[in-house]
């Protein structure tokens, strides 16, 4: 089950590939790459999704996955397995051109642990003092 998130993507089509970060939560997909930024709606089943998302360029002159549009709407199926989902789609402007992906749910990480004693207090007294220069 894709479970809400972020995640890591990759992305690729016969023209090039990429990466980006999407978040999923409540329905709703939207994340950006060093290109584009994209957002839509997202439907869970069991261990498939689909997905309709809508692209806007944010980065003049550089291409993506596609080309050279600046907006695209993509449709996405997928499955997810644990932490990875793998999905294909095509962009509504190139028909017949398949995009391929992968996203992975990135980890939480922990809080740092509490430090056990109090920090001692700098005192610039006991720093070591550096040689003196000859000239």
């Amino acid at each position: 089950m894709l479970k809400d998130g972020t995640y890591r993507a990759w992305f690729k089509t016969p023209t090039g590939q990429g990466t980006g970060i999407a978040h999923v939560a409540d329905g709703i997909v939207w994340g950006c790459d060093g290109v584009m930024s994209y957002s839509g709606s997202i439907d869970v089943s069991g261990d498939r999704f689909t997905a309709t998302v809508l692209t806007k360029r944010h980065t003049e002159r550089l291409p993506t996955v596609f080309g050279t549009d600046d907006e695209l709407k993509l449709t996405l199926e997928g499955t997810c397995s644990g932490k990875v989902a793998r999905y294909t789609g095509t962009a509504e402007q190139f028909p017949g051109v398949l995009l391929e992906g992968t996203l992975i749910l990135s980890e939480e990480q922990s809080p740092a642990p509490a430090a056990q004693q109090p920090t001692p207090k700098f005192d610039p007294a006991k720093l070591q003092k550096l040689p003196k220069r000859s000239r």
